[in-house]
């Protein structure tokens, strides 16, 4: 299959160029620079220079291709509004292109739920106003009106060794700086994650099976207490792990601190059963222990 992928580059887009490639499938890989484009080329895809922004070097590769697979999505959090409006405008220009035929649309979404409860395939949020991503929503209205599209959610951690950013570069980036890796109470609040080598191969069997408007989840771990987390980090930097209340972790973390006191496990069994897949890579407990997991 000819494959056009958005953030061939990223920490999740390279991993599935490598994955399509080793499958037998083509891969034509958008890249924002020239220099990335060497990088993509070198990775044995074809690279695209334009950014999600670029609608007519979107349509023109989705056109191209048989298959799209949507990663690329900006890191500037303090600008979410902007970045969530062009992602969806990025997804509804393949639904243009794509309308009318059976090619696939395979989008990128993640998990901000909070509730402590398992968070499954089928459920169907609403956009939050303090996160206003809607790539998932967009996907399944164009699912809704026949387009083939579909949403694979990531976890809040996607590690592997050499993650630079991300949730866990950010959490040793804290314990450095303050000299303990702290969790909230008695840190059972759970988090998913995956490998990210785990998680490229969801992404290539999901669009091998062809979108029909579903959600898949590319989650190894559905649920880590928070507290063994903490604690890895903490072996990782050379600190010390520490209990703190939510008013002190909320000056301790900033930002980040409505995750790290919440709990947000997710299911997998439909995606595991859908695509016969199971995670093969180590845990997110045993990847920041290892000795070569620079953080």
């Amino acid at each position: 299959m000819q494959i056009f992928l958005t953030g061939a580059n990223g920490w999740i887009g390279s991993a599935i160029v490598r994955e399509l490639l080793d499958a037998g499938h083509s891969v034509t890989g958008l890249a924002r620079s020239k220099e990335k484009a060497e990088v993509v080329r070198a990775m044995g895809a074809t690279p695209i220079i334009g950014d999600i922004t670029d609608l007519d070097v979107l349509r023109k590769g989705a056109s191209d291709a048989e298959a799209v697979i949507h990663t690329a999505f900006g890191l500037e959090i303090a600008e979410i509004e902007r970045l969530a409006k062009e992602d969806s405008d990025a997804i509804n220009a393949f639904g243009e292109v794509f309308a009318g035929s059976t090619r696939p649309i395979l989008v990128t979404d993640g998990y901000l739920h909070m509730t402590g409860k398992y968070f499954t395939e089928q459920e169907r949020p609403e956009i939050a106003t303090y996160f206003p991503r809607a790539s998932a929503q967009t996907a399944f209205a164009l699912a809704d009106k026949g387009v083939y599209a579909s949403v694979v959610r990531n976890p809040r951690s996607v590690h592997g060794q050499g993650e630079t950013h991300g949730f866990v570069p950010m959490l040793a980036a804290v314990a450095r700086e303050k000299g303990v890796s702290a969790y909230v109470d008695d840190g059972q609040h759970l988090w998913p994650a995956v490998h990210r080598l785990d998680c490229a191969r969801v992404y290539r069997l999901a669009i091998e099976r062809g979108a029909r408007g579903e959600a898949y989840h590319a989650v190894g771990d559905e649920g880590v207490p928070f507290k063994d987390i903490a604690e890895a980090v903490g072996r990782q930097v050379g600190v010390p792990a520490k209990s703190l209340t939510l008013e002190e972790a909320q000056a301790h973390f900033g930002p980040i601190a409505p995750f790290i006191a919440n709990s947000g496990p997710v299911s997998t069994t439909w995606t595991r059963e859908t695509l016969r897949w199971a995670p093969e890579h180590p845990g997110i407990i045993e990847d920041i222990g290892r000795p070569d997991y620079a953080v």
